[in-house]
């Protein structure tokens, strides 16, 4: 267990480079080599963006002496990481099909896991300036206009400064709004709208990238994410952690029961995600 002291000093470290990471990645989204990319075993984009992040975030968070695992480093043995009781779990660049569209859809994702549960997470949306974190117990927040900064060097009373604690709104929006993937929806996704929309009339469906649903969530701007698409650990840790201090959860579409996280398998199941006000 983490005492405050220590807490502290992993949130300002985590702020630091997921700001520095946004900065480097719209340097990057806004310059020539933006639609620069090559393909990963899965067959999913990777670009100079999702590496130079991955790189910045690490050398970054090598201060703190805890070991890291990132989507840019997925192939590390789970016999190496197996028996980690604190750990970074990192997406670099969250939404890489929406940085290759160039619709501004895109996320650093940072989480501090312990006891392969996410007790802190960051993320951020360098494109929109929004920043959220959350502490396990402590809740979620947002802070806006927080500009990409290569030198960022936030101590904690500017984090906290302006930090709105979510969700935003007192009760769900009416009708619902059901928020799926941009890029990533498959015949099943639409079946489980279906489900929703029978039961909810009107519902309207919202389209968005990364990881940036789980804050919609946390805002309560959404209700319910429907997820049947491939999904990994790193995609959800950060994300998870906002939404359930903001009041809300995520379940296995399999069985009703949360995500598990430092599997032999970093894969996720299929799931469901849903605000404070939708039960």
């Amino acid at each position: 267990m983490l005492n405050k002291e220590q807490t502290d000093f992993l949130l300002i470290n985590a702020c630091n480079a997921a700001i520095r990471a946004g900065a480097c990645i719209l340097d990057i989204y806004t310059g020539d080599a933006a639609l620069d990319f090559d393909l990963k075993s899965d067959h999913t984009p990777i670009t100079v963006a999702d590496r130079e992040s991955h790189e910045l975030i690490k050398q970054y968070l090598s201060q703190t002496r805890i070991p890291l695992l990132s989507e840019e480093g997925r192939d590390l043995l789970y016999e190496e990481r197996r028996n980690w009781d604190l750990f970074w779990m990192v997406d670099p660049l969250d939404g890489t099909k929406e940085f290759l569209k160039g619709n501004g859809e895109f996320t650093v994702n940072i989480a501090l896991m312990c006891d392969n549960e996410p007790v802190m997470g960051i993320v951020y949306v360098p494109y929109i300036r929004k920043f959220y974190f959350a502490l396990k117990g402590k809740g979620a927040y947002l802070k806006r206009d927080v500009r990409p900064d290569r030198e960022a060097s936030f101590d904690l009373t500017q984090i906290w400064s302006d930090a709105v604690r979510l969700p935003l709104r007192e009760r769900g929006n009416d009708p619902i709004r059901i928020a799926v993937s941009r890029s990533h929806n498959t015949p099943e996704t639409f079946e489980h709208v279906e489900r929703i929309r029978s039961v909810h009339s009107g519902a309207e469906i919202v389209e968005q990238g990364s990881s940036y649903k789980f804050c919609m969530l946390a805002e309560a701007e959404v209700e319910v994410y429907v997820r049947t698409s491939d999904t990994y650990e790193w995609d959800t840790a950060a994300g998870e952690v906002i939404l359930s201090e903001a009041g809300g959860s995520v379940e296995s579409l399999r069985d009703g029961s949360g995500i598990q996280y430092n599997k032999v398998s970093l894969h996720n199941p299929h799931f469901i995600c849903r605000s404070k006000y939708f039960r």
